[in-house]
């Protein structure tokens, strides 16, 4: 690949430094995305600059009109502190005619409204869990629909944001009292759904048109005395991974054939939702070998070592090409205007 001009999209609080030296673990872990990506396309020889972002635009254009780069690598999650404003970004660089990495802004909303992309699998008979949204600020009645145990989780939010062992209820007087704590604490609607007993498994996918699915991954809850779900610390907090076991990894006795219905599956649901550059796709499996859609994620965590790399590169594709492959993709990617002939 020839030298490009890379402008990487950050949170202002997240820009990386040049060097590790003087931060503790935890503080690398914050910014780990941003420093790996950075430092990688640094290495391959590309001009780099980072632009943290929060909620001025005119720092955007100023840098996308002056500065003309081949490439924006898009690594926010938010804008204005808002989680589904980042998919307002992305249409903002179709609309300045910017090549970027990552999803397409109807991928971005279709995957990120998790009541909506959960009716878009059942009209494509994708099989996941039967939910009731209760939405915040308005009355409401409990359902006799679902069949305990239940899962209650913010409709919007993502990173495990407001997910705990008390997310998983067993009688309505608890499930009242986690819908009103996810209404008060996240100031969003809750998805109440059916919880999956089973295997926690992720396929990752990586393409536009033509997609690419990498290994099945597993989260190992390790010695979690409850029912394994990945909450905030699970996923985040670096001593209580430790201190439990928890880890993640290939997953290893699946029969050939449950491969493929992952891969087929996850393929399925990249294309319903529209998605584009790369995504996650988040299962549970059962012990009779049933499989349920949890949600899909666009622009997963993209830190070196962590579960997307980790998948591809045991797949062959090491860090520094898949960071190039996202590239490539995003160079590619038939946006509107290039469609249009503009």
């Amino acid at each position: 690949m020839k030298k490009l001009r890379v402008l990487v999209l950050t949170h202002e609080s997240l820009v990386p430094p040049e060097s590790l030296e003087g931060y503790t673990e935890q503080q690398v872990n914050e910014w780990k995305t941003e420093y790996d990506v950075v430092t990688h396309l640094k290495r391959a020889g590309h001009e780099v600059r980072v632009l943290g972002l929060y909620d001025n635009l005119a720092d955007l254009r100023a840098a996308i009109t002056m500065w003309k780069p081949d490439i924006a690598f898009n690594l926010l999650q938010e804008f204005q502190g808002i989680v589904t404003y980042d998919q307002h970004i992305v249409a903002y660089l179709e609309l300045m005619r910017q090549p970027y990495t990552g999803c397409n802004p109807r991928g971005m909303m279709l995957s990120r409204d998790k009541v909506l992309s959960k009716q878009i699998l059942a009209y494509h008979r994708l099989p996941t869990p039967k939910f009731a949204i209760f939405r915040r600020g308005r009355r409401y009645q409990l359902s006799h629909r679902l069949r305990f145990p239940l899962f209650v989780k913010s409709a919007t939010e993502d990173a495990s944001l407001g997910i705990a062992q008390a997310s998983i209820v067993e009688d309505r007087a608890r499930l009242k009292e986690r819908i009103d704590f996810v209404h008060e604490s996240t100031k969003t609607d809750a998805l109440v759904e059916e919880y999956i007993e089973g295997r926690e498994l992720y396929v990752g996918v990586c393409g536009n048109e033509r997609l690419t699915t990498f290994p099945v991954w597993e989260m190992d809850f390790g010695t979690l005395p409850l029912a394994g779900i990945a909450t905030r610390k699970v996923k985040w907090d670096l001593k209580y991974q430790r201190k439990h076991g928890i880890r993640t990894g290939r997953a290893a006795g699946l029969a050939d054939a449950d491969l493929d219905r992952l891969g087929r599956m996850s393929r399925r649901i990249y294309r319903a939702l529209h998605l584009s550059g790369y995504a996650r796709m988040d299962f549970r499996r059962r012990a009779d070998g049933s499989v349920f859609v949890l949600e899909a994620n666009c622009n997963p965590n993209l830190a070196h070592g962590e579960d997307f790399a980790d998948s591809a590169a045991s797949a062959g594709v090491e860090y520094p090409e898949l960071l190039q492959r996202l590239v490539r993709l995003g160079l590619n990617y038939g946006a509107e205007w290039r469609l249009n002939g503009n």
